[in-house]
């Protein structure tokens, strides 16, 4: 791959000395579009990609208009290139610290100064330890209907009662097939839960999952614990999604009672001059949600730092205008 379309400044990291209009942690969608937009805004921007996105593990994506169907490493790609255009410099590394004044530090250096910080550094999804499931994560085992529901349509498909959000998505997903069976596992249904899923038109199949059962690299069914196979061709769960979130929680950004950081509709947090963007503090958000997520932040990212810029040139201006009396 040429230098344009790999894009990564692997051989000279930036300067500890330089000051940087905007450093972005995290070259997801949000990250990427952020720096897009702030790399044709003329600022001095990097970007810091730790080279783990949360959806590595599917071949395609969806709901990205004219990008719908696209594999994710492709878009990201295409997003390293665009941005390489504007100087935008794009750096392979972990950020281990951002203090108060933005110096931020990454592992094994160097430590950049920076005059605002988006971090999109999203999530990562805790799957339950049912064998199998891992292996076929992003494949056949899936979680947003939205997603991937139109490519397993008409299908026999499952859900597995791993977390309380799966009866809302088995509710959804039945829009999708009329062949969806509903797996308690571990969950507790209530009574009310059972009537609506029955009422939807699920089928209920009590017993603990005991593995998945894959056959050709293809899922094939479920097998429970007393040894019943039930047949399926893809089966949906609700993981549990953790921020990676530690930069913003040791800058002290404000979080709401769920444990998510907050934001206004800009990205901007509670912490002056600090941004965030994406799946980092809104686990539903699409791939395409997330690029403008991005989009936001830049905006008033750009717009703040005019701001600042204003004023330095207006007390500038003060100072000459006396200097010269």
């Amino acid at each position: 791959m040429n230098k344009a379309m790999n894009s990564y400044d692997a051989d000279a990291r930036p300067a500890a000395d330089e000051r940087h209009d905007v450093v972005v942690v995290g070259a997801g969608a949000a990250g990427l579009n952020a720096a897009l937009l702030l790399g044709r805004a003329r600022r001095k921007v990097v970007v810091i990609d730790a080279g783990q996105p949360r959806n590595a593990p599917a071949a395609h994506m969806h709901g990205f208009l004219s990008r719908d169907g696209l594999p994710p490493a492709t878009l990201l790609e295409l997003g390293r290139a665009e941005i390489a255009r504007y100087g935008v410099r794009l750096v392979r590394g972990r950020v281990e610290d951002i203090d108060h004044g933005f110096s931020v530090r990454l592992e094994g250096g160097p430590v950049l100064d920076a005059r605002r910080v988006l971090v999109a550094t999203g999530l990562r999804d805790e799957l339950p330890d049912i064998p199998g499931v891992r292996e076929r994560w992003g494949k056949d085992v899936l979680h947003c209907p939205y997603c991937h529901g139109y490519e397993v349509g008409d299908q026999p498909l499952a859900v597995l009662g791993t977390h309380p959000g799966a009866v809302h998505q088995a509710l959804l997903l039945r829009q999708w097939s009329d062949d969806v069976i509903f797996l308690p596992h571990t969950l507790d249904l209530t009574a009310e839960d059972r009537e609506r899923l029955e009422g939807r038109g699920l089928r209920i199949v009590e017993g603990k999952i005991d593995h998945l059962v894959v056959e050709g690299g293809r899922l094939r069914g479920i097998e429970l614990a007393d040894g019943r196979v039930l047949p399926r061709t893809a089966a949906f769960l609700f993981p549990r999604t953790v921020a990676h979130d530690g930069l913003l929680t040791r800058l002290g950004c404000a979080k709401d009672d769920t444990g998510w950081i907050t934001t206004d509709r800009t990205g901007r947090t509670s912490v002056p001059g600090v941004w965030a963007a994406g799946n980092v503090i809104d686990p539903r958000a699409q791939v395409v949600t997330a690029a403008g997520m991005g989009s936001a932040a830049a905006f008033a990212i750009n717009a703040d730092l005019v701001d600042e810029d204003v004023r330095h040139a207006v007390e500038q201006h003060r100072a000459s205008a006396a200097a010269s009396r």
